[in-house]
């Protein structure tokens, strides 16, 4: 223990000597469940946006009908269509980044947490009665299908904005030693909600196929005259989502705010409260080192947010560079976490097939997850993203060179394999870089830097949907894999130009 703060400083002292997570660890989940809710929006839109599509689009199909090679005059196919709702689901985020971020610096953590969830899950709800709004649909060029890529967009908003501060909060909450650790264990909840939200999606929006070209339990039939996937499946996946957000926000109630905003807000009677706690639960795991000397931390400085990052060189700096990273990344990442499925109807896998392909590589997710918890703070952040590029790459030639399963007795066990792979490396780097990213800016502007790169940045993952997914089908396998990792491996060589940041205090990587 130690006698009461008088300084922002020393709060910053107090907390640089926990070495362990301080908080209880319910909060961890509390936190993830924003990454949950995330990642299930993502992965529900892989799988599901075919019966989607078939049913809000007119005259669209999930692929040629059986035994053509083209679609019939005047149809259009899915994976054509799925790039304009990510990308404005993804505008959504930057939107949401940068207005709904910089409040968290100015209003604090904690009370934007429950916004931005609130925000979400009206968004989700939204999108679950596209088409049943009746007249609402007539208003726009486009009808229901228009209707969906706005409620998308209003989900992303949330979403924008809960990734820039459930990562800011995390780093300023957690031991120096762990931040990138503590991030991949709440990263644990991104793919818990991809693999509920890709096989939700292929049991509840795909039709019944006998093993391995899907499940043979699937709930969707399709009308033989129209192509129309039928069923309410997608419908009941986003109401899914909804209540995800609602148990968010009940729960993200009792969190405390961080005691780092509070310090350089001038509040440091609140900090100190809040950081006793932690010095409590920290005590019954560690020795307490003394007190160092105060860490420099200016407070109520008048350049704060925006100010702070566009007017100070350093800071802009920064910004541009994981700017660029996170645009370059994000193309492979939302081809895959968003179009797998549709990337590989348009490769010529039978919808069933690729879903259920997209739905098995959730295992890699998963497994990263886990190794990011285990491994994360012994390598520089920056040092994961070529690990993860070249994994991914090794995923991707692996599924092209399987092509699909050549009759409905072949278990496609390379695709599976490759698939697992795939998954494993376009996320195990995530975590790590959510954390660098949040490291490289000051604590009085640490959401603002981050919802200005990584909120800007996602625009980077809806272009690559746009336009680089629908050229994917005429590519051919293997190319269209290497060009869609090629966009990671950009990525990987720009950010070694960054800043280190494993093991430092917050205050010295960002005075």
């Amino acid at each position: 223990m130690s006698a009461p703060s008088r300084s922002a400083g020393q709060i910053a002292a107090r907390l640089d000597r926990i070495t362990v997570w301080a908080l209880p660890f319910a909060f961890l989940f509390t936190i993830g469940l924003g990454f949950l809710f995330t990642f299930y929006d993502i992965f529900d839109i892989n799988v599901s946006f075919i019966q989607t599509c078939t049913q809000i689009v007119p005259k669209c199909l999930a692929g040629p009908p059986p035994g053509a090679t083209s679609l019939p005059p005047g149809f259009v196919e899915a994976s054509d269509k799925i790039g304009l709702p990510v990308l404005w689901n993804l505008i959504g985020y930057v939107i949401g980044a940068l207005s709904l971020g910089p409040l968290a610096d100015r209003f604090g953590r904690r009370n934007m947490l429950l916004v931005t969830l609130l925000i979400t899950g009206l968004g989700s709800l939204a999108t679950a009665f596209v088409g049943n709004y009746g007249s609402l649909d007539t208003l726009w060029p486009g009808g229901a299908y228009t209707t969906f890529i706005i409620a998308r967009t209003i989900t992303g908003i949330g979403i924008g904005a809960d990734l820039a501060i459930v990562n800011t909060y995390v780093n300023e909450v957690a031991p120096q030693g762990g931040r990138a650790k503590y991030t991949s264990l709440i990263f644990f909840c991104s793919a818990l909600g991809a693999f509920v939200g890709i096989w939700l999606g292929l049991i509840l929006t795909t039709p019944a196929a006998a093993f391995p070209l899907g499940l043979s339990f699937a709930q969707v039939t399709v009308n033989p005259n129209t192509g129309v996937f039928l069923g309410d499946g997608w419908r009941i996946m986003y109401i899914v989502g909804a209540a995800l957000a609602l148990i968010g926000i009940l729960l993200r109630v009792q969190l405390p705010e961080s005691p780092r905003w509070l310090a350089v807000r001038g509040r440091i009677a609140e900090a100190d409260a809040v950081v006793v706690d932690m010095e409590k639960r920290a005590s019954r795991k560690q020795t307490l080192a003394p007190v160092g000397a105060d860490v420099p931390m200016p407070t109520r400085e008048p350049r704060a947010g925006y100010a702070e990052i566009l007017t100070n060189p350093l800071y802009l700096k920064r910004a541009l560079l994981v700017l660029a990273v996170w645009s370059f990344a994000y193309v492979t990442v939302y081809t895959i976490a968003a179009g797998f499925t549709s990337v590989l109807s348009s490769l010529g896998y039978p919808p069933p097939e690729a879903g259920l392909i997209a739905a098995i590589g959730t295992i890699g997710f998963i497994a990263c997850a886990v190794v990011a918890y285990f491994f994360s703070e012994r390598l520089e952040r920056k040092t994961w993203l070529p690990i993860g590029a070249v994994i991914t790459i090794i995923g991707g030639v692996m599924i092209a060179l399987a092509g699909h399963a050549a009759s409905p007795t072949e278990i496609p066990w390379v695709a599976f394999i490759g698939a697992v792979i795939l998954f494993f490396g376009f996320n195990v780097w995530v975590p790590m870089t959510y954390t660098w990213s949040t490291e490289n800016f000051p604590t009085r502007a640490r959401t603002t830097g981050y919802a200005l790169s990584d909120g800007i940045g996602h625009v980077g993952g809806g272009i690559g949907l746009v336009l680089i997914v629908p050229l994917l089908g005429g590519l051919g396998a293997l190319p269209a894999f290497l060009v869609i990792a090629a966009f990671l491996v950009v990525a990987a060589i720009l950010a070694q130009f960054g800043v280190s940041t494993r093991k430092e205090t917050l205050e010295q990587i960002a005075p």
